[in-house]
């Protein structure tokens, strides 16, 4: 099997989104069903896709398109010319790594979607009014046009049955991310100026729904307490976003520019070494789709306070500190962290079912069912004389 991957974005930093179509090129190369694995990326992403070390397999070939980065050119490019390198590199499927605008019919072989969340109906100031409205569109079009739907996790399907179709709903399978621990660990620290100094750390982008402010309030009173020690940093490592004003600006009136450190576009190296080196893993999310900083942060061995949200639950029951975000959340959340430091520190938790061993058959049956048998016979026979490599684990 064939497959073109597209995770082309925006970002030029490493996020949620490049972080699964890295991992999940990973997957696809653990099968010997599959055969080429495409990968198109924006050329801006080009030094991520250098950091994210996928290896040397040489059934995987990169595509830098040219494409401008904005919103409106960026998806005339997914509708206009993807069709096009389709037709050139004559792939078995296509693997969309989130909505985007599609001619499925134009595209001329089967499509596949990775539905992350449904943040456009469930937390519209992700947004904006005008945004959301286009983001709707956008999310709909793709469900529509695409033969299957991976949602990440089951809260995902049951936000999909919510606000979709019974006759997209049915196209849908749950399909988890791959995430599994990370063999390498940074030896210097990433934190600028680190002293030794303990820090609280959040993965998060600067969105409405990670609750940001709510932990840097939290924190706060912590230290207006003393129920932590004055030296104790809040670390927040994720891309900017809509919020990320009104986050500089609480910091600001709160005094805590020496407190808190925002960080982004951490190799995954730099990355392990904040989750081993931190006291604790704070996440107060109204939603998620699936919660992986929760995943890698117990495969790490961390302390996890969180939201009790169901994608948290979903991946990280019994495992982790769950809290009630009321009225009263501020001091709910700095309790829930307090009672987190004073438990002992935890050990590495196994999820096999998220590993690359199971997800890469998860997905070559999924694009079975989809693929005519004649197409997948016809590859194989085209690519018999390739001699098929495990790829090289490298970091991000």
């Amino acid at each position: 099997m064939k497959i073109l991957v597209v995770a082309a974005s925006y970002s030029a930093n490493i996020s949620g989104l490049q972080r699964h179509a890295f991992n999940m090129v990973r997957c696809l190369l653990l099968n010997p069903d599959i055969t080429a694995v495409h990968l198109v990326l924006a050329p801006w992403q080009r030094k991520m896709a250098v950091s994210a070390g996928l290896g040397s397999d040489q059934r995987l070939a990169i595509h830098f398109e040219e494409m401008d980065r904005g919103t409106v050119a960026r998806n005339l490019w997914y509708y206009r010319k993807l069709p096009q390198l389709v037709s050139r590199l004559k792939p078995d499927l296509v693997h969309l790594t989130y909505p985007m605008p599609v001619d499925a019919e134009a595209i001329g072989c089967p499509t596949v979607l990775t539905l992350h969340d449904l943040y456009p109906y469930e937390i519209p100031r992700n947004f904006g009014l005008h945004k959301v409205l286009f983001n709707r569109v956008i999310l709909q079009h793709c469900l529509n046009s695409v033969d299957a739907i991976a949602c990440v996790s089951e809260t995902t399907m049951n936000r999909l049955k919510q606000y979709a179709s019974s006759k997209t709903y049915q196209k849908a399978t749950r399909l988890y991310n791959c995430v599994e621990p990370e063999p390498f660990c940074a030896t210097q620290s990433p934190l600028p100026g680190w002293r030794g100094e303990p820090f609280l750390l959040s993965v998060a982008q600067h969105r409405r729904n990670k609750n940001i402010p709510l932990l840097i309030r939290a924190f706060d009173r912590l230290l207006q307490q003393k129920q932590i020690q004055p030296s104790t940093k809040l670390v927040v490592i994720g891309i900017k976003g809509p919020e990320t004003h009104l986050i500089e600006t609480l910091v600001s009136r709160r005094g805590l520019h020496k407190s808190v450190i925002f960080l982004e576009g951490l190799e995954e190296m730099e990355l392990q070494w904040c989750y081993s080196r931190s006291e604790a893993v704070v996440l107060p999310s109204v939603t998620e789709g699936f919660g992986l900083p929760v995943v890698e942060a117990l495969l790490a061995g961390c302390r996890v306070v969180c939201s009790d949200i169901p994608a948290f639950r979903e991946v990280g029951d019994r495992h982790c500190e769950f809290i009630e975000l009321r009225e009263d959340a501020e001091e709910t959340l700095a309790r829930g962290i307090r009672a987190t430091l004073d438990n002992p520190a935890k050990e590495p938790v196994s999820l096999p079912h998220l590993s690359a061993e199971v997800l890469a058959n998860e997905y070559a049956r999924l694009y079975r069912g989809l693929i005519p048998a004649a197409s997948i016979a016809k590859s194989m026979t085209r690519n018999s004389s390739i001699q098929l490599a495990a790829p090289e684990r490298q970091s991000l």
